[in-house]
């Protein structure tokens, strides 16, 4: 699994990106998480960016939960606050209930769960996966039209995910072996993975940070799952889609250092 460390010797932040993305995600967030005294390491997780992807591998939220776990034995990082964006945030809950002792503290960015998993994106990518694998054999469709129109829904503004962006973005999943990848990824999120997480037993202090632009979850899903979390802390972002670290990264560095005792930076 792929790790990009900012900072050195602070308590340590781990962020997990979403469905579609990697950690270059976090690029105007962990810099700014060192900055603060923290160290924050942005992690690929299996399957995404730069880290492996074998053909037979399980890249589904449980197996996730457990090789971040493997990965914070290999950081030696015996427990940190985890950061989960989109299918991260589930990640981070599974993790959180199934190795407590982990987690000092959960901090999630439109996190899909309870119902929502797979959220809308990903359904309509399990849904069409053998049109897409049959079109794009007879050399007719790319991941682009598809993962493209994912990522620029996923900010209100578009003008945050301009072309060279998405490019960026798309990278990872070039050709017809790209685009299977991206499908077998989209088939591994599965509810099942879920069912054994008690979200209203987590011990740790959890705050959630909701872009109420999101299109690919019902509009009460989040109050929904504050409301599951007993103690969680809900701050909606009016006017921001998914992706708040591409929308609105200082907005969300401030909340994470505020959750973490972090003093606001001064310019």
């Amino acid at each position: 699994m792929h790790v990009e460390r900012y900072g050195h010797g602070g308590a340590p932040v781990v962020l997990l990106h979403g469905f579609g993305t990697s950690s270059f995600v976090w690029r105007n967030v962990a810099p700014e998480i060192a900055l603060a005294n923290r160290t924050a390491f942005a992690i690929d997780l299996f399957g995404y960016g730069e880290s492996d992807r074998p053909f037979d591998a399980d890249f589904g939220i449980a197996s996730q939960a457990e090789l971040v776990d493997r990965a914070l034995t290999a950081l030696r990082l015996p427990k940190a606050t985890i950061v989960g964006l989109d299918l991260g945030g589930a990640v981070a809950l599974r993790l959180a209930a199934s190795r407590p002792e982990r987690v000092e503290r959960l901090f999630l960015v439109n996190p899909i769960a309870l119902d929502e998993i797979p959220a809308e994106d990903i359904t309509t990518l399990q849904r069409n996966t053998a049109r897409f694998a049959f079109r794009v054999s007879r050399g007719i469709l790319g991941v682009a039209p598809i993962l493209g129109e994912l990522l620029r829904r996923s900010v209100a503004d578009e003008s945050h995910m301009p072309d060279k962006l998405v490019a960026r973005y798309l990278a990872p999943y070039v050709g017809e072996e790209g685009l299977n990848h991206l499908l077998l990824l989209a088939r591994s999120v599965e509810d099942e993975d879920m069912e054994d997480v008690e979200l209203g037993s987590l011990p740790q202090p959890v705050q959630i940070v909701w872009g109420d632009q999101d299109p690919w979850v019902t509009p009460k899903f989040a109050d929904r799952l504050a409301d599951t979390i007993p103690g969680s802390r809900l701050v909606h972002l009016p006017g921001v889609g998914r992706l708040i670290p591409e929308e609105a990264p200082e907005t969300l560095v401030s909340l994470l250092l505020e959750f973490i005792g972090v003093a606001a930076l001064q310019s």
